[in-house]
């Protein structure tokens, strides 16, 4: 160490980092977050780890382009409130991307590190530094407010996509109105994503932020039923529609309908957003079994396992037609949910829902898979064995297979360009060739990250702001 900075050897030798966390047979009676996040003598010795790279592989790994060496930076000096500016200059979700964004598919994959041994935990730093900020308001550095520039933006949807838009939008200074269906904000990082990952005070703090920054928000109006994308278009300069994917896909086999049978959204949306299950006295009911499976390979269907692990289940199942090896779901989750007890019927694939014969949910009839050539995904093909049915008992089965785009907006906007899907169809920035109509999230994507969807938000949101300097 040379007049008190470290040397490239000194940083190459730091260890990575370990996430706190709460013991698997303390965390499944509760909905208390499990990752605990890093302690500040942690934080520093983490951000020391950064090597500056010329590249900043980093920064292009990252769909809202965080200036990722910048804010580390400023954590290994320990100026966090020059950090949270940093972070939150390009980031309108610090706290939450921190949580959930899939950093070693992005960041963290094209980090340097990674050639001689662990990438630099971005992630963590990213929640340490906007939880920091979070816990000191008064200490932030705040830019002066924009000048009002007249111009009205509406944004439909309080999901990740809308809630960056709204926020980059208000920096602009134009005036932003967003429309939520429901009654809290979030979209699905509050009905989809339960507490022991996101904490809804973290979302609540966040929104916060952008109400701070003169963003109105509207919930319980369903665009497409309370008012139509027409309306919109007539009372504002500009629209941006970021209402996601929220059709759940079904399996189309025998026995969807028993009672028992559930989709990710309806499980999730009640424990998640309405508390059913977690206390006596709540209104919502959700369905409490013995042994519980769910189908799927994502991160709702880890989601959902797990929060049936919490609910009380004692035998918790993950179904999956491919191997652990090509399941989509973040492997920091998975490995959560081992700990926690699940199991993983791998390479399987239900061809049936088998009923106790007075209408309710007994089991799965199953077939074994083996894979085969790669398909269009890139993963290698499931394909059937012969002759090898079995039966797997579940008392309440979570289908988990993934969304759709819901055509209740859409339908009330015929003008609107879609694909066979039901998607929006855009340009690259986020424009629909429909004049001042932009779109982006899983509207467009159909089921996707939620650091893409931010992405999305933050694209259009510059074109959007193109636009409107040309009207």
């Amino acid at each position: 160490m040379k007049n008190g900075l470290m040397t490239i050897q000194e940083r190459m030798a730091l260890e990575r980092c370990v996430m706190p966390q709460l013991a698997a047979d303390v965390r499944i009676r509760s909905f208390d977050e499990v990752n605990r996040g890093l302690g500040a003598h942690q934080a520093l010795m983490e951000a020391k780890r950064c090597l500056r790279c010329r590249d900043r592989g980093c920064v292009a790994g990252c769909p809202v382009g965080v200036s990722i060496p910048e804010f580390i930076t400023a954590v290994a000096s320990d100026d966090l409130p020059r950090a949270a500016r940093i972070l939150r200059g390009d980031n309108e979700l610090p706290a939450v991307c921190g949580r959930v964004c899939p950093q070693e598919t992005q960041c963290e994959a094209l980090c340097v590190r990674r050639i001689k041994g662990d990438a630099v935990a971005i992630g963590y730093l990213e929640r340490y530094v906007a939880d920091w900020a979070m816990s000191n308001p008064d200490r932030l550095l705040r830019d002066p407010a924009p000048t009002p520039t007249g111009y009205s933006v509406a944004v439909v949807g309080s999901g990740p996509a809308g809630l960056t838009a709204a926020g980059e939008l208000a920096r602009y200074g134009h005036a932003v109105t967003l429309f939520e269906a429901l009654h809290d904000t979030g979209g699905v990082l509050r009905y989809g994503i339960p507490e022991f990952r996101l904490p809804k005070e973290i979302i609540d703090g966040e929104v916060e932020f952008l109400r701070q920054q003169g963003v109105v928000i509207e919930c319980n109006v369903i665009i497409g039923k309370t008012l139509t994308v027409a309306q919109l278009r007539s009372q504002f300069t500009a629209v941006f529609i970021a209402n996601g994917a929220g059709l759940p896909v079904m399996l189309n086999i025998p026995g969807e309908n028993l009672k028992g049978v559930y989709t990710a959204n309806e499980f999730l949306t009640r424990v998640n957003l309405m508390d059913a299950g977690r206390r006596d006295d709540n209104p919502t009911p959700v369905i409490k079994r013995r042994e519980v499976a769910v189908i799927g390979g994502g991160n709702a269907a880890l989601d959902c396992v797990r929060t049936a692990r919490r609910l009380g289940a004692e035998r918790t199942m993950i179904v999956y037609r491919r191997s652990e090896t090509e399941m989509p779901a973040r492997i920091q989750e998975i490995h959560h949910a081992r700990e926690e007890g699940v199991e993983f019927v791998m390479l399987t694939a239900p061809t049936a829902l088998l009923s106790t014969g007075d209408g309710w949910v007994s089991g799965l009839r199953c077939l074994k898979m083996e894979l085969g050539l790669p398909d269009a995904s890139g993963r290698r093909r499931p394909e059937a064995i012969s002759g090898s049915e079995f039966e797997l008992p579940a008392g309440v089965v979570i289908i988990a297979v993934g969304t759709v785009a819901n055509p209740l907006l859409t339908a009330s906007a015929p003008d609107i360009p879609l694909n066979k899907f039901g998607n929006i169809l855009i340009n690259s920035d986020g424009a629909t060739g429909v004049p001042g109509l932009f779109a982006g999230g899983d509207i467009v994507r159909g089921g996707a990250t939620v650091i893409l969807a931010m992405g999305d938000g933050k694209r259009a949101a510059v074109t959007i702001n193109e636009y409107l300097e040309r009207s």
